[in-house]
């Protein structure tokens, strides 16, 4: 989902969501309501430490979500703490002719509210079946992996006459790492360390304004 297409950007930048565009891992604020909270935690860690096959450890906690009502897709929005900086960053890439994209290992159920308020661009994620008001457990869709997120990336420059060489990925997690590869600039951003030791940069302080002097956009 995105909003309206631009003729042509001058860069894009592109952000995982959970633990970087947002302070939370909304998977384990699903979970809380379900009681699986700390089993999906662990799992979480592990599969961000790349430990774990994201796309199977995902299935598995999203079974953990079976009977849940939809209705805590609310309950969990209210509770969803933006990074601090996110306005900061999105403003100044605007200001600067660029796209914000974030693609996520999340649910489209809260990344599109999220999405929408920021006034981001372009964005990518997982979605829950539900059926009769209640979840399923199971992921509607083919998961938004790693090579999902490099795939985003790439057509989302392609769309917008954008060369990847004008390109930037930010993220935390082994599911970045693709995603980070395939862009010019790779940021790590609060990572796990084997994400630290793969990016051309990294920022240790928990607020996206300091990308910021990265991209020559503050001093």
């Amino acid at each position: 989902m995105s909003t309206a297409a631009s003729a042509s950007a001058r860069f894009l930048v592109v952000l995982d969501v959970d633990s970087t565009l947002i302070h939370d891992e909304v998977i384990e604020l699903l979970a809380e309501h379900a009681g699986s909270g700390e089993l999906v935690a662990d799992i979480t860690s592990r599969a961000m430490r790349g430990e774990l096959d994201f796309e199977q450890s995902l299935r598995e906690r999203v079974a953990t979500l079976r009977g849940l009502g939809d209705d805590v897709f609310g309950e969990v929005a209210e509770r969803i703490r933006v990074t601090d900086g996110v306005p900061e960053l999105v403003e100044a890439v605007h200001a600067a002719g660029g796209l914000v994209g974030v693609v996520s290992g999340g649910f489209h159920e809260l990344v599109d509210g999220l999405a929408e308020g920021l006034g981001l661009d372009r964005w990518r994620a997982n979605r829950l079946e539900v059926v009769g008001g209640v979840l399923t457990g199971v992921v509607d869709g083919a998961v938004v992996d790693a090579a999902a997120k490099e795939e985003s990336l790439r057509s989302w420059a392609a769309d917008a006459g954008v060369p990847l060489r004008r390109t930037v990925a930010i993220g935390d997690g082994a599911n970045d790492l693709k995603m980070m590869g395939a862009a010019a600039l790779s940021v790590a951003f609060c990572a796990k360390p084997a994400v630290r030791a793969k990016a051309n940069l990294a920022v240790e302080t928990r607020d996206l304004s300091q990308v910021l002097p990265l991209l020559g956009l503050r001093g």
